[in-house]
């Protein structure tokens, strides 16, 4: 008897990601991210602040390039990034050109760099992803001339930032020892698409707390914004985009004097997208400008970074070809920001014909950020800067 067995055969092909699935990716990871770092910080930092989680992500995505085995994975476990090299070069590639815009009413740039010492040889591979996904010259220098190494690096990050970044390396800070540098930076000047006018700008009360109060110059005005009040965060969000492109700024205001400290508990809550509504609002934002300086690695390390901050355990072996032994001594960000009425004249001489055929509905709506909130600015999804106003 003949016994004849008829097998099926089922191949499976996995499909390599599209464009669209890894910046998804990356953008729901940029989220998880900059709620992790904001809550990191406001353990170490009291006060007003900023940051900037993508800057963060960015510079350390491309020294994840040259990370193998558990380095590797620290990282991307840590930084919130894409599950595969292949996935995090499609996202950066995607996104990075979209942070350039010389539109008269919004320059957005990103750049990088990786400056490397004398006698170092970048391996072939990560010099590649470099250029062609992180659009990131190298350039070697003399780091046993710190000095100069450094005032050059500054000079640098200063071009690129228009002035407004400056002293980012410490002299002391790098030395013979030190093989590569890589730096980031992220520019943004927009003007409101919706302007303030400075005849509306006032003297108002700030309250710090229930018991402190400060006087503080306050903006406002009574437009069409997006507006919306979680009632489950007790808290309200405002929205206001900037002309000339897909970004923009939240304000998230808690509804208590108090309130922030609970909020910020709460940060992936906060930094989701909330169903906005077009409400007409009476608007009042207090004018601010904050710098701030963080020294990364501590924080890192409370994210799940380690390794590669450990002399025994760094695997950073992709980076270069002749120094396998790489360890990351450094990672330092500075960021300012300026929030003002500055960028809107032009703005308003072109409103000047704003008279209504008849009076304007009463608001439906009040934001008036007369106590402490935080505030994050978004370009097409992702989290570019974020920070808290507290007095």
């Amino acid at each position: 008897m003949k016994i004849i067995l008829f097998l099926a055969l089922v191949y499976t092909v996995r499909a390599a990601p599209t464009e669209e699935d890894a910046v998804q990716e990356f953008t729901d990871g940029n989220h998880r991210f900059s709620a992790n770092l904001y809550k990191e910080l406001t353990k170490v930092k009291s006060g007003n602040m900023v940051m900037s989680p993508f800057s963060a992500q960015t510079v350390l995505a491309l020294t994840h390039e040259g990370a193998r085995g558990e380095s590797a994975e620290e990282m991307v476990s840590g930084l919130s990034l894409p599950s595969t090299n292949e996935k995090i070069q499609r996202a950066f590639k995607s996104f990075l050109p979209k942070l350039a815009s010389a539109h008269k009413d919004l320059k957005l740039s990103t750049a990088n760099k990786v400056y490397v010492g004398q006698g170092v040889k970048l391996e072939d591979e990560f010099k590649q992803v470099a250029e062609n996904i992180f659009e990131s010259g190298a350039e070697t220098v003399n780091f046993a001339s710190n000095v100069e190494t450094a005032a050059k690096i500054n000079s640098w990050v200063e071009d690129r930032t228009e002035r407004r970044i400056k002293n980012l390396i410490d002299p002391v800070s790098i030395g013979g020892d030190t093989k590569m540098v890589l730096v980031n930076t992220l520019y943004l000047k927009g003007r409101w698409q919706s302007p303030f006018y400075r005849y509306r700008t006032a003297k108002r009360t700030f309250y710090v707390s229930k018991d402190e109060t400060v006087e503080v110059d306050m903006m406002g005005q009574t437009e069409y914004l997006k507006y919306y009040e979680n009632s489950a965060l007790k808290a309200k969000f405002l929205e206001m985009s900037y002309s000339g492109g897909n970004v923009s700024m939240v304000f998230i205001l808690p509804n208590d004097i108090d309130g922030l400290p609970a909020l910020e508990q709460n940060m992936d809550a906060l930094l989701a997208p909330q169903p906005f509504e077009l409400r007409r609002v009476d608007v009042k934002i207090p004018k601010f400008k904050i710098e701030t300086e963080i020294e990364m690695i501590p924080i890192l390390e409370k994210l799940g970074i380690k390794k590669i901050f450990d002399e025994e355990k760094a695997d950073l072996s992709g980076l270069s070809s002749t120094n396998k032994h790489l360890v990351i001594s450094k990672v330092i960000q500075k960021v300012y920001i300026d929030v003002n009425e500055d960028g809107t004249e032009a703005a308003a001489s072109t409103a000047g014909i704003m008279h209504f055929l008849s009076m304007p509905p009463p608001p439906s709506a009040a934001f008036v950020a007369d106590h402490p909130f935080a505030f994050y600015i978004q370009s097409n999804g992702v989290i570019l800067f974020s920070g808290r106003i507290t007095k």
